[in-house]
């Protein structure tokens, strides 16, 4: 299955390096080997064999190579000062793909010696818009397997509930031990398995740091952890032009769908928050656009599932429902109000209109079309 951002890379390459980063076994690797058949001479060399890393160390590569692909560069020690190095002398016709797990991101945000040598590209898992011809299958399948590609594509609901046990059980005891050292385990063991648990809801530190037995700061802690893994992202209220609204508890959702314990219109809301969030991140990593996805509250309560932000600016909100085709209050209000442009996606419709200059959209639609704007 092709990926969005394949053309655009192959044509970034052409001016500096490119960063693919995002969650483990999401396709960073796959994407990379398909943009690689476009070249004569590429090379691919993973820093976890250690017969590249030997390679890297020494950059021993063929001088002819058109292009080079690093993966899992960060685990090597000053690999910024390093790639620095290798982009400043590199041969003019050599392009530079790195690719690599959410640590990549989070320490490519620390320091700036790759200032102005690179673009970034952030992968995430397969959505409605990116799946040829999606259908009504394809969301169920979303909806119960998530969108990472090896359960997706998976011949059985029990060979994806396979792969997701081995991949938590990888998450906990290698990516997230790899990238802090924890000293209790069990907390953020037991924090992912909450979090699994309040999908869509605000969340509180407080409570959650009473439930597991440690301090509020190092709840926090744990979900930033999680968050630079790509693993869990938040939604936090928006409040530039609205007044009322008030900068308070986020609501988490996981990139894996699959990993939502809750019933079916919980995890239709999580669906729904990643598909916007891959859309909102194409769109600033391709296009240049400063977009932010978002939640909406006030202190009467009223409340929107999320606005979609692009250079501060509100550009549409979205309620999201299971089965209801009444237009939700707090959606009406703050289109209303603030004249936003408004969309309610349900799951279970018989067709789709627009009632008081709302959209009322059926889900798998609403998600498929979100293709328009990221080709």
């Amino acid at each position: 299955m092709k990926r969005f951002q394949q053309d655009i890379i192959a044509r970034d390459l052409v001016r500096k390096m490119v960063f693919i980063t995002g969650p483990r076994q999401v396709g960073k690797t796959s994407l990379a080997l398909a943009i690689a058949e476009g070249f004569t001479q590429s090379v691919y060399l993973n820093y976890d064999n250690f017969s590249h890393r030997d390679i890297i160390h020494k950059a021993e590569w063929l001088p002819e190579t058109r292009l080079l692909i690093l993966d899992e560069l960060h685990k090597m020690e000053g690999w910024k000062n390093f790639l620095k190095g290798i982009y400043d002398v590199k041969p003019p016709y050599q392009q530079i793909l790195v690719t690599g797990s959410a640590r990549l991101e989070a320490f490519r945000q620390s320091g700036d010696s790759l200032a102005g040598r690179f673009f970034r590209h952030r992968l995430h898992p397969f959505s409605m818009a990116e799946i040829p011809n999606a259908s009504g299958n394809d969301l169920d399948s979303l909806l119960v397997r998530g969108g990472f590609p090896e359960p997706f594509l998976a011949e059985s609901d029990d060979d994806a509930n396979r792969w997701r046990s081995q991949y938590i059980d990888g998450l906990i005891r290698t990516d997230i031990l790899d990238f802090e050292k924890i000293h209790d385990f069990r907390a953020i063991q037991l924090t992912l398995e909450l979090l699994r648990r309040r999908v869509g809801s605000p969340v509180s530190w407080t409570s959650l740091a009473r439930d597991v037995n440690c301090s509020p700061n190092t709840i926090k802690r744990y979900v930033e952890i999680l968050e630079s893994l790509f693993i869990v992202f938040r939604v936090t209220p928006f409040h530039r032009n609205i007044g009322r609204s008030l900068l308070k508890e986020p609501k988490i959702y996981f990139y894996d769908t699959g990993m939502v314990k809750g019933d079916e219109g919980v995890r239709l809301e999580n669906l729904v928050a990643t598909s916007l969030l891959k859309h909102l991140d194409y769109r600033e990593d391709s296009k240049g656009k400063l977009c932010k996805l978002e939640t909406l509250r006030t202190k009467e309560k009223k409340e929107v599932d999320f606005v979609l932000v692009e250079d501060d600016e509100p550009k549409l909100i979205v309620e999201v429902k299971l089965s209801d085709a009444g237009i939700c209050s707090s959606l009406r209000y703050f289109h209303r109000k603030y004249g936003l442009e408004a969309a309610q996606v349900v799951k279970n419709i018989n067709y789709e209109r627009m009632v008081d200059g709302i959209q009322l959209r059926r889900a798998e639609n609403f998600l498929r079309d979100l293709r328009s704007d990221s080709e």
